[in-house]
This record gives C-alpha cells, sequence and structure tokens, in this order.
C-alpha cells in the first residue's frame, strides 16, 4: 500500500514539473521562460506570474507613498486657487488615502502593463510580439496626451460651467474628496479613450479589421461614442461636445492610418509580385 502510494506522488510531482528529473536538473536553477523557450511547466508559469504581481505590488506601493508623504506639497497646484473645505478629520485621511490610490494606480500603470507584457510575450506569435513592441512608446504618449487634454480642457470647462450654474441658487462649498473626484473623473478616462487608434491599428494587422468595414460602420460607431461620453463626463451640452468632439476625430485618424498601412501592404505585394 505505501509502495503505491509514493508511485503515485512521484506521477504526480513528474506531472506538474514536466517530466522525470534527475540530480543535477534538480540542483539547477529555475529555466527563465522566454520568446526562444516559451514551453514551460506548471510551476514555472505560476513563479513568473508570482512575480510578475509582485513587481506591480511594489511599484503601485512606492508611487503610494511618495504620493502620500508629498501631496501637501503639490495638491495646491492642482487645485487652481479653488476654496476647498474638508467636514472632519477622518474626510483628511480618507482624501489622503484615495488620491495616494487613485494617482497610484496611475503612475505606476504604464510599469505594470511592461510587466503584464513581459509575463505574456512568450505566449504571443511573433505578429503580435512586433507589432506592441513598436507601438509601446506611441501607446504611453497618447495615455499623456489623453491626460493632458482632460486636464488642460475638459475639467476646467466642466467644472466652472457647474460651479457657476450652482451659485445662482445655492452657497456652493466643494470639498477636497469631491473637487479631487471630479478631477480624476474627468482626466483618467481620456488617457484610455485616446488609445482608439492603437487598438484599431491593433485589430486591423492581426487582420480583424479593415477601413471599408470602418466606414460601414461609422455611424453606430458615433452613437456608442456619444453613450460613452454620457457615462464618463458630467452631465451638460458643452463638456459632451468637447469630449466627443476629438474621441470623433481620433476614430476619423484611424480610418485613415488604416487605409495607409492597406496602400503599403498593397504596394508590397505588387512589388513582390513583379520581383516574382
Amino acid at each position: 500500500m505505501t509502495n503505491n502510494e509514493n508511485t503515485r506522488k512521484d506521477a504526480l510531482k513528474e506531472a506538474v514539473q514536466g517530466g522525470p528529473q534527475d540530480g543535477v536538473a534538480k540542483a539547477e536553477k529555475r529555466r527563465r521562460v522566454t520568446v526562444e523557450t516559451p514551453d514551460a511547466t506548471l510551476i514555472e508559469h505560476i513563479s513568473d506570474l508570482r512575480s510578475m504581481l509582485i513587481k506591480s505590488a511594489v511599484m503601485f506601493v512606492f508611487f503610494f507613498m511618495l504620493i502620500f508623504l508629498t501631496i501637501q506639497y503639490w495638491f495646491p497646484y492642482l487645485t487652481k486657487g479653488h476654496d476647498l473645505i474638508v467636514r472632519g478629520p477622518f474626510e483628511v485621511i480618507r482624501f489622503y488615502i484615495r488620491t495616494s490610490g487613485a494617482l497610484g494606480i496611475g503612475l505606476s500603470l504604464p510599469f505594470i502593463c511592461y510587466f503584464v507584457w513581459q509575463f505574456m510575450r512568450p505566449g504571443l506569435v511573433e505578429k503580435e510580439t512586433q507589432f506592441l513592441k513598436s507601438y509601446f512608446p506611441i501607446m504611453f504618449l497618447l495615455f499623456l496626451a489623453g491626460l493632458s487634454f482632460g486636464y488642460f480642457v475638459v475639467h476646467p470647462i466642466s467644472y466652472f460651467f457647474l460651479i457657476q450654474m450652482g451659485e445662482e441658487n445655492f452657497d456652493v462649498l466643494v470639498t477636497a474628496d469631491e473637487y479631487m473626484s471630479f478631477l480624476l473623473m474627468t482626466t483618467m478616462p481620456f488617457g484610455l479613450i485616446f488609445q482608439l487608434p492603437i487598438v484599431v491599428l491593433f485589430l486591423h494587422h492581426i487582420e480583424l479589421l479593415d477601413s471599408a468595414l470602418m466606414k460601414q460602420v461609422r455611424k453606430y460607431v458615433y452613437f456608442g461614442l456619444l453613450v460613452v461620453t454620457a457615462l464618463i463626463v458630467p452631465p451638460d451640452f458643452f463638456t459632451h461636445l468637447i469630449t466627443v468632439a476629438p474621441m470623433i476625430v481620433l476614430y476619423e485618424i484611424s480610418i485613415y492610418l488604416v487605409k495607409l498601412k492597406e496602400r503599403r501592404a498593397l504596394k508590397k505585394a505588387r512589388k513582390m509580385e513583379a520581383a516574382n
């Protein structure tokens, strides 16, 4: 009975480790999963996932603590001279924690995306790998452009409009927590919205989308953009207008970029045919 149990344990161990291990192999350091050697055991994949999660958590904690310890120095610049209040001592610490958490996620997001990319890269085909490797810097720049658009355009217009509308009938008192929540709501989503051209180019790169299809569904996309705008921005006409306009422009730019890539691919194919 004992021999049978030992046999089952050995078989289970070999199945998890991907095969029998001799004494030399056990002493070796665990092989790193790479593009050249994508095949790995379950334990190795779990170890890589654990490493990716730990590095992401370290980056988040680093930015969280950095923001938490320095918020009193840079927050007055974000308020732009607005008079803000707090309604008690607990709201102060809640404001510090929520602000540090939200900005910590935003600042650590590029690093987390890079760690996820490192983890997923061995499982991607060469076509997907080349695209993501080439466009990663552009994705980061578009993210910054979206944040800048939200901070310098959408946020001040929507904030002043709503405050002036409220001052017609009320004494408006804005808490620091409410102001920061409104600031994040009018900036962070645009960092993701501005990734639209990259998403479209990726779908075209893996042959799931072309310019003809994008033109056919244009009116449905515009309706979808209006719905998205209604969900992420304050409920006033001017804010909707200045928000949906760049989204439509980004979609039209995406169509142009896809057409440009199609023309280049067609010219390349014709040259290859002529050479043959």
